[in-house]
């Protein structure tokens, strides 16, 4: 728990981004007709560091000052160079820790663009559908390296067109990151995305069912029996499906619940532990240092972080 001098947030829930916000004035572009893709650069400090969410995809790239990144339940260090892709209602925020005084001019470049005509373009054009894989691992979050001055390059290329020239040079970029390998997942493990829709939708239910009794036991076996399996076929099926173990992928469920938990509310750690599933405090601390690499308390310590900033 924090220090008794330290003050919990009312609520530790991010705010949504309004479409009223975003003026000129903060460094949104100027409207210039209808369009999807909305470009943005700015500096820091801005209002619009703060821990928040919106309803589209966000490719964010640093180009100055170092500091903590929070993005889900991921708290992790940037520097400039840093390129990251968040889905839609992911929280995030960058706070500089590095900042001169008066601030910088530039420290952000950003690309916001929506899901619902990517999937509709994908179901139209074939040729389309190879997106799909990189928007899915972006609902938690993608840091890819080494990748600064190329993402750049094509923020540039996407900033200073229009029309279909835009359009064009923004394929073009997602086009490359979704074939660029040099990347981590920040927020939670990612179902792989090349099945058909129907073993997709298989493992949709078969997450559903894990989520909603996520504080009681639950086992493989009682799993394969649902899905009409034996439990090594099950095994090695969710292995497939998640890249993990079922033990390890409900241990890391656990965790980022707890997560959230520690990051929205003041209960007590041994609190959270037994309402996540976990059913002893110990297992659940040493668990959570192995998938987070800091104790429950120092992750909530950091967490506070994510309002600086903040207007």
């Amino acid at each position: 728990m924090p220090a008794k001098h330290e003050v919990m947030p009312r609520s530790g829930k991010p705010e949504k981004e309004q479409e009223f916000s975003r003026s000129v004035a903060l460094g949104y572009e100027e409207n210039q007709g209808p369009g999807i893709i909305r470009c943005l650069s700015h500096g820091f400090p801005t209002p619009l560091a703060r821990w928040h969410y919106h309803d589209e995809y966000e490719l964010h790239l640093i180009t100055a000052t170092t500091g903590k990144v929070f993005v889900g339940d991921w708290i992790g260090q940037f520097q400039p160079g840093q390129l990251v892709l968040t889905g839609p209602r992911l929280p995030h925020n960058w706070v500089s820790t590095d900042v001169p005084e008066g601030g910088v001019a530039e420290r952000d470049l950003v690309i916001q663009f929506p899901h619902e005509p990517l999937v509709e373009s994908a179901r139209l054009i074939p040729e389309m559908a190879g997106l799909m894989p990189l928007l899915e691992r972006a609902k938690y979050g993608i840091e890819f390296f080494d990748y600064g001055e190329r993402g750049r390059w094509h923020w540039e290329q996407v900033r200073n067109t229009q029309g279909l020239q835009r359009m064009a040079a923004f394929y073009a970029f997602l086009s490359e990151l979704s074939a660029y390998t040099d990347y981590r997942l920040l927020s939670s493990v990612q179902l792989q995305s090349d099945d058909d829709d129907a073993s997709l939708n298989r493992i949709e239910h078969m997450l559903e069912s894990i989520m909603d009794q996520l504080g009681e036991e639950i086992s493989a076996s009682d799993m394969a029996a649902r899905m009409d399996m034996s439990e090594s076929q099950f095994s090695r099926y969710f292995k497939k499906a998640t890249g993990n173990t079922f033990t390890d992928f409900v241990n890391r469920l656990r965790i980022n619940r707890a997560c959230q938990l520690l990051m929205e509310s003041d209960q007590l750690v041994a609190h959270i532990c037994y309402e996540v599933g976990f059913n002893n405090v110990a297992n659940f601390n040493r668990r959570f240092m192995d998938i987070k690499g800091m104790t429950p308390t120092e992750f909530r310590r950091q967490s506070m972080a994510r309002f600086k900033g903040a207007a």
